[in-house]
């Protein structure tokens, strides 16, 4: 049986969850590796792949909570952190933590902040302060998660979508984005932004309002807002999200990126 058999047939049935214990290793060390990746674009499509996620829970449930050291920093937990990141190319800065089944590519910083089991991270990546990545959760190449931003884990079910941030965006401090979010190509989420599956995404850049869920498009300029709606107490304002303009096309990312947040007023 490959491994992908053994670790289906373990998921299924947690009574042979001894016979695929090294198919669940190598999957996780291939993952560390980022030789396989929990979700993956595919014709334009992101797939989740199940069984990578049925291995990181029956990864759990094999280990141990024991005792392990990082340095001056000791932990009591079942995963290790991540190793040769120097050879990967990858800047942690102390207390910052990747975590042993996670991928980071080269030039990655993460500063004081968390990346979780099955996330990935691409090339030129910022993890600022506090920021954490979540579990299973694709980050793309040159996308900036600032200060105290959290990008929720999503492992179960093995079939639902994580989060997704693709290549260059800009995620605004202390965003929140949870329960299989994407933020496409290029956008910009100011600060305070929290967008869930549920959490209405309101373009209001026409003259009539345009309201979408659980997708922010590709070079949206985005801002937390509110929505009023009627309850049998009275009226409340809802959190929502506005789409108030476009990122502009520009072959420097960074011009873009800055010329955006001036248009815009983007708090950061």
């Amino acid at each position: 049986m490959t491994d992908r058999e053994l670790i289906e047939a373990a998921y299924a049935d947690l009574d042979r969850i001894g016979d695929a214990r090294q198919a669940v290793d190598r999957t996780i060390a291939a993952l560390d590796a980022g030789e396989v990746r929990v979700a993956e674009k595919v014709d334009g499509e992101w797939v989740v792949n199940l069984w990578v996620k049925e291995a990181i829970m029956l990864y759990f449930r094999l280990s141990e909570v024991k005792p392990m050291e990082a340095g001056p920093f000791e932990y009591f937990d079942k995963i290790p952190t991540k190793r040769n990141l120097a050879a990967a190319g990858v800047r942690v800065v102390p207390p910052g933590t990747v975590r042993y089944g996670a991928f980071c590519e080269p030039g990655v910083v993460v500063m004081p902040g968390y990346v979780n089991i099955g996330a990935y991270v691409g090339a030129g990546t910022m993890v600022d302060t506090w920021a954490t990545v979540g579990s299973c959760a694709q980050i793309g190449r040159d996308v900036h998660l600032s200060g105290g931003v959290g990008i929720g884990g999503v492992l179960e079910p093995p079939g639902a979508r994580p989060v997704i941030v693709e290549d260059g965006a800009f995620i605004g401090s202390r965003s929140i984005l949870v329960e299989g979010v994407i933020v496409e190509e290029g956008a910009v989420l100011g600060a305070n932004t929290t967008i869930t599956s549920s959490t209405p995404i309101i373009d209001v850049t026409g003259t009539e309002p345009v309201e979408m869920r659980g997708r922010v498009p590709a070079g949206a300029v985005v801002l937390p807002g509110t929505r009023s709606k009627e309850f049998p107490a009275g009226a409340y304002d809802l959190q929502c999200a506005l789409i108030v303009g476009t990122r502009s096309a520009s072959t420097d990312r960074k011009t873009s990126l800055n010329d955006a947040l001036r248009t815009f007023e983007v708090p950061v």
